[in-house]
């Protein structure tokens, strides 16, 4: 970060504060301001690095604050320290600098000092983490006080804790890292060739430097009393929590304070405060035990896995530095977690795991058995169907694929799958697989394939359909995943934001297809139509429904639990959303990340066991497994952790219209950094299947070749109240699949309704299940007799309009649903609509009455809206009040001036603001009138919210 500067015979070059790069004299200063203010001159000359951390000056320290007298000509050039986009700009000044891009660009503001202001980055999020400093005028000599420093001293002669001794003298040492732990070269021969340390004196102790980072241990001073209430150090290096200096009370051994560098090299002054232990002895205690390893093989290791200091020094008063390392600029990573193992066999991977008492692991089946195991599902008899994918992660040329699928299955209750059939294989890129309706519904970008079954010889009964093509390719761990029957008895996946996809029959025109690059979809096996459900997230790779049918996905890198609305728009990892109206999304229900320390979830993989273990999740499971089971399992979400090798278990809590997700104790740990856990189901005896991608490597990559080929496991987890069944649902008479609709455990629930939904229902079929929707006392019951009559068509819209004045909110809420699925509703059940949104108590109710809206044309939404708006106890809702905006936004382009009038009546504050910018957004003459004339009306009114909308109007219109 150099910045060379043409010198004048009216400018003198000084280092001041070591950041300053270049200033005047002040006597040089007063005669050129009396004589004219020359622009060439630079007064002040400041040179920054810039980077997502913050803008770090050459002497290390972070957001400086930059000052001069009044009236100086002040440059601040900022260099880009990475290859992101990053600017400065002045607050009040109104100034901006040129945008950088590439690593080591440069550019630069220049002003005249008047006011005191505020420097920062203008690019969008960059000043919220962290790219803002202070510009300050200041009066006279700009360098601050100076206070003499004292040495430590015992039995009257001078501790070496400056180590200019040039030996270890008064320090012990454990472990490798302080064995040669002195240099006197600034770059010393362990850092790289540009990492100033700026060391005092002749010595400085480093724990390895950027060379070798991989060494760990310990340095203990000897104890020496405090003489005096202040001290400092000098420290750098990796900003890790377990690399750091430390001061410890000799007699207690109790840490009274320690720092950590902040992943720089030159060293800067920590301040400690030292007036409560005047008197104690204190000893300084160095720790190195990071090593900096990658644990994935194509991510580099830290290097900033070492610990530098130096210059430990009492004062009388609080010191003055002007590279002072203050705790809040130290974005600290945690430890890493320990690795208990690595590369076992299946056996030994089953025995290595850890989980609740009462339930036990085991090995179901392994390689060469199963190999890359991505996707599995149970069919009715209770049988894992399982896809290798062998293509992953290239795709192969049409008819070249090499991915296969296979049934297993348990035929003595040994926990073994001892019997293995192939039932196709020359597949392509296949990463979802579902069974029923009479075949097997395969996710293989870029289809969506169905191959019928030969249900006596457990082949394929025909070559495989492709019912939609379009799915995209762009980033195949992000493909079409995770298919699975919803209550519905529509077939649901979910796909990832970094992949696009435009979907639809093959041989479909561009306008006949939907767009989808992040969220969940679904198709109906008999109708064969496909909608996106909901938009956004980032790459889920799980979905499951709870006892109720509402629909939840786990996802990656932001947080990672979503109650899944239809309709809905989530936050997105990246990109934008379809509808350039959206103006917000719907954030996580997860009170809590899977993640710790500062640094964003990808940092705190494999440091991160405390929390849950890490960012990436796979598989979601709502345990509905039965009785068998302790009772706090049920309706509680289970996810894998990968990075984390834990199975991450979540409590799912009504709240409002939703849910909250909160944190439970993780239910099992694999202890083995190669386990790779990608989904899991329940059985028939309500033990878990789960399938293991057994890989060092954790992380997607385009190249083949960091991945294994060889490797892949299925365990079994089972409570010991567990008892093996063998079942076939297959051969279940009709009345006999509607009590299974009565089974504690789920599985029998959705297999046997999945199969009343291909043999079409019938008469006696639907008087069943009417019974049980009537008189069941338990809504769980009822809802899934309303379900699966829905499924077989035994409902009409009269019944569902009975439904929608139940005393029950789940059965009214699935009402509203079930009665929308064809996009129109009768003048009658419109009616009911309008009375549930002036008069229904239940919050899930006016969700789904939101919900609905989306899919019925925008005329006929408006009176529904205009009472749901008005709903103050709504404001707080965690979907409500951004549900209402979406089935609002299109009506304003219908009619603009009742659409305003219905948000100025609104008691959810979003609706208005965001109306105001969506009329403007029409960009017409009308519109442009239509928000001055509003202007004038909250003009008139006294209301203190009202100013907050009228400069909203000004600003919309001054951009004009």
């Amino acid at each position: 970060m150099s910045n060379q500067l043409s010198l004048t015979h009216t400018s003198i070059v000084l280092l001041l504060m070591a950041f300053m790069i270049g200033c005047k004299t002040k006597n040089e200063k007063d005669t050129a301001d009396k004589i004219v203010l020359d622009s060439t001159i630079i007064d002040r000359d400041y040179a920054l690095e810039a980077t997502m951390l913050g803008y770090f000056a050459q002497d290390g320290t972070r957001n400086p604050t930059l000052r001069a007298n009044q009236g100086d000509h002040v440059r601040i050039t900022i260099t880009n320290g990475e290859t992101m986009t990053h600017d400065i700009a002045m607050e009040k000044l109104g100034i901006k600098s040129g945008t950088l891009l590439e690593k080591g660009s440069s550019t630069s503001i220049s002003f005249w000092a008047k006011n005191n202001d505020t420097y920062f980055c203008t690019v969008p999020g960059h000043r919220a983490a962290g790219m803002v400093g202070k510009f300050e005028v200041v009066e006279g000599d700009l360098s601050g006080p100076t206070i003499a420093g004292v040495l430590p001293s015992k039995n009257e002669k001078p501790i070496n804790l400056g180590f200019e001794a040039g030996s270890l003298l008064d320090w012990t040492a454990t472990g490798n890292a302080f064995k040669t732990p002195l240099y006197n070269q600034d770059p010393s021969p362990i850092h790289e060739a540009d990492a100033k340390i700026s060391f005092d004196g002749n010595y400085f102790l480093s724990s390895g430097g950027n060379t070798n980072y991989k060494l760990t241990g310990t340095l203990n001073s000897i104890p020496f009393k405090v003489s005096h209430p202040y001290a400092s150090f000098r420290v750098s290096g990796g900003a890790l929590a377990d690399t750091r200096v430390e001061l410890v009370l000799a007699e207690t051994k109790k840490v009274i304070f320690s720092s950590t560098g902040q992943g720089r090299a030159t060293l800067q002054p920590v301040v400690v405060e030292l007036e409560p232990y005047l008197e104690k002895e204190i000893f300084i205690r160095i720790i190195d035990n990071e090593t900096g390893i990658s644990q994935i093989p194509y991510i580099k290791d830290d290097k900033w896995a070492h610990i530098n200091f130096d210059d430990f020094r009492f004062y009388p008063s609080r010191p003055y530095f002007p590279n002072e390392l203050n705790k809040d600029d130290i974005i600290v990573l945690p430890p890493l977690d320990p690795i208990l193992n690595s590369g076992l066999s299946g056996e030994e991977a089953a025995k290595a795991m850890t989980m609740p008492e009462g339930f036990k692991i085991s090995l179901a089946a392994s390689e060469p058995d199963v190999v890359r195991p991505i996707s599995f599902t149970l069919d009715a008899r209770g049988r894992l169907w399982v896809v290798e994918a062998h293509t992953y992660p290239t795709p192969a040329q049409e008819g070249q694929g090499r991915d296969r699928i296979l049934i297993f299955e348990d035929t003595n209750g040994d926990g073994k799958l001892d019997k293995r059939k192939v039932f196709t294989e020359g597949l392509n890129l296949v990463s979802g697989i579902e069974v029923g309706m009479g075949g097997v519904w395969l996710g293989a970008a870029p289809y969506l394939l169905y191959i019928p079954i030969d249900v006596e010889k457990d082949k394929p009964a025909g070559p495989p359909q492709k019912l939609l093509d379009g799915w995209g390719l762009d980033d195949t761990h992000e493909v079409l995943n995770n298919l699975r029957w919803g209550p519905d008895g529509w077939l649901y996946g979910v796909q990832g934001v970094f992949t696009h996809s435009n979907v639809g029959k093959p041989g479909a025109s561009d306008k006949n297809r939907t767009k989808i690059n992040a969220g969940v979809w679904r198709y109906h096996p008999t109708r064969h139509e496909f909608e996106v459900f909901a938009e956004g997230s980032s790459n889920p790779w799980g979905i499951d429904f709870n006892d109720y049918g509402h629909p939840f996905i786990t996802v990656c890198v932001i947080p990672h639990l979503y109650h899944v609305i239809q309709g809905a728009r989530y936050q997105r990892q990246a990109g934008e959303h379809f509808n350039p109206y959206t103006y917000d999304d719907i954030k996580t229900i997860g009170d809590h990340v899977h993640w710790l320390g500062d640094r964003g979830p990808h940092a705190g993989n494999f440091r991160s066991a405390a929390a849950g273990g890490g960012h990436a999740h796979a598989g979601a499971m709502i345990y509905l497994g039965g009785d068998s089971w302790p009772k706090k399992y049920r309706n509680t979400i289970f996810m894998n952790n990968i990075n984390g090798s834990k199975l991450n278990n979540d409590q799912l809590t009504r709240s409002g219209s939703g849910y909250v997700g909160s944190h439970n104790q993780d239910f099992l740990a694999m202890n083995d950094s190669w386990s790779q856990w990608l989904n899991f189901k329940y059985d028939p005896s309500g033990s878990v299947f789960a399938i293991d991608w057994y890989d060092q490597n954790q992380c997607h990559s385009s190249n083949p070749d960091v991945h294994d080929k060889t490797l892949g496991r299925i365990f079994k987890i089972s409570h010991n109240n567990d008892r093996w069944v063998r079942v076939n649902l297959y051969k279940a008479s009709d009345l006999e699949l509607v009590n299974y609709q009565l089974h504690p455990n789920e599985f029998y629930v959705r297999q046997a309704r999945t199969i009343l939904q291909e043999r079409g229902g019938s008469t006696e079929v639907h008087a069943a299940l009417k019974d049980i929707l009537a008189n069941n006392p338990d809504v769980t019951r009822k809802l899934r007799a309303l379900w699966t009559l829905h499924i077989t068509n035994g409902l009409n819209e009269k019944e569902l309009n009975e439904l929608l004045g139940n005393s029950n909110e789940y059965l009214r809420s699935w009402a509203v649903q079930l009665i929308t699925e064809d996009k129109k509703i009768s003048p009658t059940t419109l009616e009911q609509f309008v009375d549930l949104a002036k008069n229904d108590a239940s919050a899930l109710v006016r969700l789904y009455l939101s919900s609905a809206l989306l899919r019925l044309e925008p005329a006929t939404r408006w009176r529904v809206l205009e009472a749901l708006v008005q709903k103050s106890e709504d404001v707080a809702d965690h979907n409500l009040p951004l549900m209402l905006w979406y089935a609002t936004e299109p009506l304003i382009p219908l009619d603009a001036k009742r659409a305003l009038e219905l948000a100025g009546k609104a008691k959810i504050p979003n609706i208005l603001s965001y109306t105001l910018q969506r009329i403007d957004a029409l960009n017409t003459v009308d519109s442009k009138n239509l928000l001055k004339k509003y202007k004038e009306q909250l003009t008139d009114g006294d209301k203190k919210e009202n100013q907050a909308h009228i400069m909203l109007i000004d600003n919309l219109l001054s951009e004009q």
